[in-house]
């Protein structure tokens, strides 16, 4: 069954962020955290190097409808994303027949330690239950991203496989823990 996410008719609020769509006037703000070195390659892309660069990829957000923006309430700034996405084949092929998506998350260094991006994670997973009606939800970190990792585990996953994930984009390999959070409401696992 296809399920169709559509981040650009949802808002999402938490105590410290809004969640919802990209608009083109987010370019300064995501160019702002997407040139930082290191945001982009824990995610597997580098680090932008122009604002036509993060303009064409704000262009496929927007388009694609499947990545939240991440705004600090405080600021009104963009920090940070959630995408939303199909899981990659040693997922599917481990849970067939489960209407599963994978997230993935990046977020301005200047906010690393601060508890946002498992509130933004916990949300979008709350999404995904409760509007996709998901049975469950995949994430993964690369082997070292201690941070991802920790997010990932205080939102509830648990760990299901070792698999590797090449980045095109930065011509390397990176050895990757993937995780699953199962829909307790549906009582599948």
């Amino acid at each position: 069954m296809e399920i169709k996410v559509d981040t650009g008719t949802v808002r999402i609020e938490t105590n410290r962020l809004v969640l919802r769509g990209f608009r083109e006037d987010d370019l300064a703000d995501f160019y702002d955290y997407a040139k930082v070195d290191g945001v982009g390659e824990c995610a597997g892309c580098s680090h932008h190097k122009s604002i036509e660069e993060s303009r064409r990829i704000l262009s496929m957000f927007i388009e694609g409808r499947n990545v939240f923006a991440i705004v600090d309430k405080k600021s009104g700034k963009v920090i940070g994303s959630v995408g939303i996405k199909d899981p990659d084949e040693v997922t599917v092929s481990r849970f067939p027949d489960v209407n599963i998506k994978e997230i993935g998350f990046v977020l301005a260094k200047d906010f690393w330690g601060k508890g946002l991006m498992t509130e933004a994670v916990k949300a979008v997973i709350c999404y995904c239950f409760d509007e996709l009606n998901l049975d469950a939800v995949s994430a993964g970190h690369f082997v070292g991203n201690d941070p991802s990792r920790r997010v990932i585990e205080k939102c509830g996953f648990e760990f299901f496989a070792d698999t590797v994930f090449h980045s095109e984009s930065l011509n390397a390999d990176y050895p990757t823990k993937d995780y699953i959070v199962w829909n307790k409401r549906k009582n599948i696992k």
